[in-house]
């Protein structure tokens, strides 16, 4: 998810922009390639750079194992994939949760929506795809908004690094919040955001 909030004209900067988990990753690369002449201000919430994938440089990272057993559920039952996704992205598996079926039944109807290319080839993208030097370049106020209980983006690998390599970041830490933080600690993230673009 990315949301823009583009000023009256084209030579004004943007007031700022905003995304989660692989979305993130869309506004370090936006950064990364054309500055931040337009940026005033980015918000990165749950998101995945600078790099998902465990490897030599990222020894933190999660291992290539992992992004070929969903790779492996998509092609064996899209549909199923989505539905067991649903649970530790919202944290629904966390003894004593809350679980709200509707919540779950809009995530799987979202990942329908998908269609299975997109399904299978943005674990590609979203697991692989270094980040870093983009991360680098972002040279504006940075919000940076992680759950210490996300499964998806582990906050170590993702947050709490993006939040050293961004020069003017800010990380906010959300207690126990999940991967879909926005939903199931949304009057968190609103105050988060508000208190942000004020500032």
């Amino acid at each position: 998810m990315i949301w823009r909030s583009w000023s009256n004209t084209l030579t004004s900067k943007t007031q700022f922009m905003l995304a989660h988990s692989t979305g993130g990753g869309e506004v370090a690369r936006y950064i990364g390639r054309y500055g931040t002449e337009r940026v005033a201000k980015a918000v990165l919430i749950g998101a995945v750079p600078p790099l998902m994938l465990k490897t030599s440089t990222n020894p933190g990272g999660v291992p290539i194992e992992v992004f070929d057993q969903l790779r492996a559920a998509v092609v064996s039952d899209r549909s199923q994939f989505w539905k067991d996704l649903s649970l530790p992205f919202y944290g629904y598996n966390r003894p004593g949760a809350k679980v709200s079926e509707e919540v779950r039944e809009s995530f799987w109807l979202q990942g329908m929506m998908a269609g299975f290319p997109a399904s299978y080839y943005c674990i590609k993208a979203f697991s692989e795809t270094d980040q870093t030097e983009d991360l680098k370049k972002i040279d504006v106020p940075t919000l940076v908004l992680h759950g210490d209980d996300d499964q998806i983006v582990p906050i170590d690998d993702s947050g709490r690094l993006s939040a050293k390599i961004v020069k003017k970041a800010t990380l906010k830490v959300i207690p126990g919040a999940p991967h879909g933080v926005c939903t199931t600690h949304k009057h968190e993230i609103n105050q988060y955001l508000l208190e942000f673009i004020k500032s």
